[in-house]
């Protein structure tokens, strides 16, 4: 059921090849592991927060880019433990993780508190993008009225 092909998309679409490569990786990578565990959630109308849970890991040993529209977040730890375990359920196995990240969605900043690296996004719009109301006059229109000086003129 995974193996689905695109094809059909990409003959009858054009200019959506960053949506199309999203669903294509999206479907690559369902089966693939969920380590660390992570919430999104939405914090405003334009503000986001990612969470990751990284217990046992320290904020040095935690890398986060952002590069144009990809987060990553890496994670290794930097010594291995003179400890004998007889057993271990935290996971301290390096990891990265990437994150899509829409147009115009920025990252403002991340904390790390309580084994939970917290990374914040906002949404910023550029002024051309945004709505905005067009004024209505009365009267006619611009053209007519550049014809009825022009009438005017003659």
């Amino acid at each position: 059921m995974r193996d689905f092909d695109l094809t059909p998309i990409w003959r009858s679409t054009v200019g959506f090849d960053r949506l199309v490569d999203l669903i294509d990786d999206s479907l690559r990578l369902a089966g693939e592991d969920n380590y660390p565990p992570y919430n999104i959630a939405r914090t405003g109308e334009d503000n986001y927060r990612i969470s990751l849970a990284l217990a046992g890991f320290k904020p040095e040993e935690i890398t986060v880019t952002a590069e144009q529209n990809m987060l990553t977040v890496e994670g290794r730890k930097a010594e291995k433990d003179d400890r004998e375990y007889l057993y271990q359920g935290i996971s301290g196995r390096p990891f990265r993780r990437q994150f899509n990240l829409a147009d115009y969605v920025e990252v403002k900043g991340a904390s790390f508190e309580d084994g939970l690296l917290q990374v914040d996004l906002v949404r910023e719009l550029p002024e051309a993008m945004k709505p905005r109301r067009i004024e209505i006059k009365s009267g006619p229109s611009s053209g007519e009225t550049q014809q009825i000086e022009q009438k005017q003129a003659a």
